[in-house]
């Protein structure tokens, strides 16, 4: 080997060997690291733990959960909604062209005011017929007096009355459905009387309220029956509530309600139950639940719009903590349990407990769906914020 190459081997030589002692340090330091980590882990206390001293200079408190008489309460959702009789779809008997609409959505209407005029060229025959019955009903009104007259004084034929009878009772009734007719349409016999035939009839309000929806424009032919607007009346709006079977026998007329209005920024409003179904709603296991409502500071309401009551049911005695003792977190809500452990002297050991809570009354709060605690178990009654807190600084430091 000459002295060049033997220069060439040897520098490759001390390059391997420096690179394998690189490699050698970074893996032990990354086990290193990993066994550090898994100590770290091992060693994280499960809760918070402190000293008689601390809880007192915080005001932690504990103490047992109570049992408190509060007004039980039973959630249920819904929307609002307005009785039959205060919801009108106007409708038109005889079809015929729009003239005109007399009003727009949104308008206040009284009952009977006028909606809008629809043109009908059959009206023109309806008057022309019933005018040529009140003419023809004269005769056949004197031929019935004339018969009747000869009939009490012996100088007629019974045949000839029975006759004239006859004929007049037909062309009366007649006469009548002719002005039931017209009376219908809106229009008054005693002005066709007078020979004012009329080529459209009104259409007005059967209700007083609030005009709705317009579903027809002007120059539309509408056919009889069909709706062209609707009028609601709000003033006897009520909600609709949806209880399921397992509640339903705690639900009674009477009770009182109180409403959430989801999508209208929580707004409170009151009632109170008049009326249960007897029948279940498709198979949801559900029944609809009426409710009036007391709208006294004259909000804004609306039918369709979707609330969540609570349903007051009378006073029960129930699992009940003060209001403080429960926090919130993550769209969840929890309580403070107090673990007892001898070994570590005057520490104190807390957990939270996950909880749903009921109705709040005179301080306290109603709570459920408790885990399985002793029924001797302390909970934090005071300081739960603190030790809220104190949980979630330790898990931004982990």
């Amino acid at each position: 080997m000459n002295i060049r190459t033997y220069k060439h081997f040897t520098a490759a030589l001390l390059i391997m060997v420096a690179f394998a002692s690189c490699s050698g340090d970074s893996g032990k330091k990354e086990t290193d690291k990993k066994e550090n980590e898994g100590s770290t882990e091992a060693k994280r206390p499960d809760g918070l733990e402190l000293t008689a001293e601390q809880m007192q200079t915080v005001g932690i408190v504990t103490g047992p959960i109570a049992q408190k008489n509060l007004d039980s309460v039973i959630k249920a959702n819904g929307q609002l909604a307005v009785p039959p009789q205060n919801k009108a779809d106007v409708s038109i008997l005889s079809g015929g062209i729009i003239n005109h609409i007399s009003v727009i959505e949104g308008q206040q209407v009284k009952r009977g005011q006028l909606l809008a005029t629809i043109k009908n060229q059959d009206l023109i025959k309806i008057q022309q017929d019933y005018l040529a019955a009140k003419n023809n009903f004269t005769y056949v009104q004197a031929e019935y007096n004339r018969q009747k007259q000869l009939q009490e004084a012996g100088a007629g034929t019974g045949k000839s009355f029975q006759s004239s009878e006859a004929t007049y009772n037909a062309e009366r009734s007649r006469i009548t459905a002719y002005e039931s007719q017209l009376s219908q349409l809106g229009i008054s016999p005693g002005r066709i009387d007078n020979g004012n035939i009329v080529s459209q009839f009104p259409v007005l309000s059967p209700i007083g309220g609030t005009v709705g929806q317009i579903t027809a424009n002007t120059g539309a032919f509408v056919q009889p029956g069909t709706s062209i607007m609707e009028v609601v009346d709000n003033s006897k709006i009520h909600c609709d509530l949806t209880v399921f079977e397992k509640d339903l026998m705690h639900v009674k007329v009477g009770q009182k309600v109180s409403f959430q209005l989801t999508n209208q920024e929580n707004q409170l409003i009151t009632g109170t139950i008049n009326g249960i179904n007897k029948s279940f709603e498709n198979e949801s296991k559900g029944v609809t639940v009426h409710a009036v409502i007391n709208n006294k500071e004259q909000k804004n309401l609306i039918p369709g719009m979707y609330v969540t009551a609570l349903i007051s049911t009378g006073s029960r005695l129930t699992a009940a903590v003060p209001v403080d003792a429960v926090v919130r977190s993550e769209g969840k809500q929890f309580i403070f349990v107090v673990v007892s452990e001898a070994d570590k002297g005057n520490l104190l050991k807390f957990k939270k407990a996950e909880v749903t809570t009921g109705v709040t009354e005179l301080g306290y709060v109603q709570i459920k769906n408790l885990e399985d605690l002793p029924a001797s178990t302390k909970v934090a009654l005071k300081g739960a914020f603190y030790l809220q807190s104190k949980a979630s600084g330790g898990a931004e430091e982990e």
